[in-house]
């Protein structure tokens, strides 16, 4: 259990002392440190691409909805409430009158501060203008784009504002091209925060300022990098007591890609959850915990839920080799998935990659056909892969040259893009080299096709296999071919996946919308851009005394309500006694 005051902290302390006090809960206070393999790659929401980016910024910033971090169901932020038209094709949005940006010199006082539907247009504005490389921000392509009635008249300069945005006092109006069933699980992405016209106006986004319940204080460089966020004073969300939220001082990040050195940190007491285990000190780590584990209070919490995230490897589909789905699926069969879950990540997984690149969770997504997926998914069969090579024209590898397999460095991802490439040679007669960076630069040359093959995780936006399906969408891909592709990496260009991806995103009926997604995704498949190789269930723990912390299917973090208390033995008996 830590403390922590931070300078910044008291000068908001302290200039607050003259307006009315907040009611405190019991147990406010502390800090909790959490660990994160990478930095974020950007600090400002709609560019946002990054698990590790909107792991941060979703403590920092905020848009008009969110997610109850138990539920995943959708309930307001920024405004009280929102009213949806019989057609589904406008969404009116009320403003709330409490909210107030983090402090900063822009502003002349508290009143300046407060959040306005100036803030809420301009952020939008932004979220469909191109970035300063003249590509466009995933605010746009993976949220309004075509969605948004006028985004995309905007976004081409065509108009000076988005005809699909009207104001009306306090009251915000959305207004669709078509009816979008996903539309409000989109306007919980990170990329959709509402930022601070005048930061914006004046340069200054980097600075980091949001409506949050947290807001940065520090950065502290060194060979442990960490991020230190302090508690926004001003934050309008109260508990069902009337208590200020959130609750603790203080959120650490600490920067760290070796699980090894997190796991020591975790056992030093110097992170208070961990978050994916070291594979060769999952059985140790486990075995060596049972009695904190099992005592009653525990010292210590164990969870292993599946979740929306996949691992998977992508081609770069402007090889000429790679333009040839023979050899796609060569690739895919000469894959031993089993001694990779086996052997490398030690059975932290949900479920192998033999399906696609969706996690097969039927509960998070009701009415998906993950058993027509299966049906063409793929498992080790060499002597498939070595008789598809031969038909593309390369038997035994001969003439196909080696490849080039760009990923990013730890521990994890270093052993399997070592196995892969055993088992490439081994299987198919190809040499693969393994090309390790930081996650940044992997990112770049993602989006710039510096390479033959790619390492790739995607972690779901919210419950649908939009969120997934779209980093296939053929109409992403840049009409310059040499142009960055950050949404759809691969370049994958299907007629056929993309007619039906179209289709779910027009249809009338969230059944059909399924239906149609698992179509795409049987496309996506039968001509295969990827090699998925595993869906995540990671292995956390926490220390006990971490309350109110809540793991769900998106990987989701909300430490509004996280409070720091010990267990004693009676408080624990009586919260887990059954009632007969």
């Amino acid at each position: 259990m830590k403390k922590a005051i931070f300078i910044l902290l008291s000068l908001i302390v302290a200039v607050s002392c003259t307006e009315e006090k907040r009611q405190e809960f019991e147990f406010s206070g502390g800090s909790i440190t959490m660990a994160l393999d990478y930095e974020p790659t950007t600090y400002i929401p709609r560019n946002v691409l990054d698990y590790y980016s909107a792991k941060v910024l979703d403590q920092i910033a905020e848009g008009l909805v969110g997610f109850e971090p138990k539920t995943l169901k959708i309930e307001p932020r920024l405004v009280t409430g929102w009213t949806k038209s019989d057609d589904g094709k406008k969404y009116t949005f009320t403003l709330r009158d409490d909210v107030y940006f983090h402090p900063h010199e822009v502003f002349k006082n508290k009143e300046d501060r407060k959040l306005t539907t100036a803030d809420v247009v301009k952020s939008f504005e932004m979220a469909c203008t191109k970035k300063e490389d003249g590509i466009a921000p995933p605010s746009y392509s993976g949220i309004f784009k075509s969605v948004l009635k006028g985004a995309d008249e905007f976004f081409e300069g065509k108009a000076k504002s988005i005809s699909g945005i009207k104001v009306n006092g306090q009251e915000i109006t959305l207004e669709l091209s078509h009816e979008d069933h996903n539309f409000l699980n989109k306007l919980t992405s990170v990329t959709t925060s509402i930022m601070s016209k005048k930061i914006i106006e004046s340069g200054l986004e980097t600075d980091i300022i949001g409506t949050g319940p947290f807001m940065y204080s520090e950065y502290k460089k060194g060979e442990q990098p960490q991020l230190v966020l302090t508690k926004n004073t001003d934050y309008y969300l109260v508990d069902e007591s009337g208590n200020a939220l959130p609750y603790l001082d203080s959120l650490v990040f600490v920067f760290q890609s070796r699980k090894l050195e997190q796991l020591d940190m975790f056992e030093n007491n110097e992170l208070d959850l961990i978050i994916e285990l070291p594979t060769s000190r999952i059985t140790q780590m486990l075995e060596s915990k049972i009695e904190d584990f099992n005592s009653k209070p525990p010292k210590l919490i164990l969870s292993n839920n599946p979740l929306l995230i996949s691992h998977f490897y992508f081609f770069n589909m402007q090889d000429e080799r790679f333009q040839n789905p023979l050899v796609r699926k060569a690739f895919n069969y000469a894959i031993d998935r089993e001694a990779i879950g086996r052997d490398i990540i030690r059975g932290q997984y949900y479920e192998l990659g033999e399906y696609g690149i969706i996690p097969p969770i039927p509960k998070a997504l009701r009415g998906y056909e993950f058993n027509s997926i299966k049906e063409h998914g793929y498992s080790y069969d060499p002597e498939k892969a070595k008789k598809l090579l031969a038909q593309a024209g390369y038997p035994n590898g001969e003439g196909f040259g080696s490849v080039e397999l760009r990923y990013n460095i730890s521990d994890t991802h270093s052993a399997v893009a070592d196995e892969f490439a055993k088992q490439i040679f081994k299987v198919l007669g190809i040499n693969v080299n393994i090309d390790g960076s930081s996650f940044e630069q992997l990112s770049l040359d993602q989006a710039n096709g510096n390479g033959d093959i790619f390492r790739s995780g995607w972690s779901a936006d919210y419950p649908s296999p939009e969120t997934f399906l779209i980093n296939f969408y053929g109409k992403l891909i840049p009409e310059n071919a040499n142009e960055a592709s950050p949404m759809n990496q691969s370049r994958y260009n299907n007629h056929l996946f993309n007619e039906y991806y179209e289709q779910a995103q027009n249809a009338t009926k969230i059944s059909e919308q399924m239906k149609l997604f698992s179509q795409a995704e049987v496309e996506l498949m039968k001509n295969p851009p990827i090699i998925p190789l595993w869906y995540v269930g990671d292995i956390a723990i926490t220390q006990s005394y971490v309350r109110d912390f809540h793991f769900n299917a998106l990987n989701y973090f909300d430490f509004k309500r996280v409070y720091i208390k010990p267990w004693t033995a009676e408080e624990y008996q009586k919260a887990h006694t059954t009632k007969n």
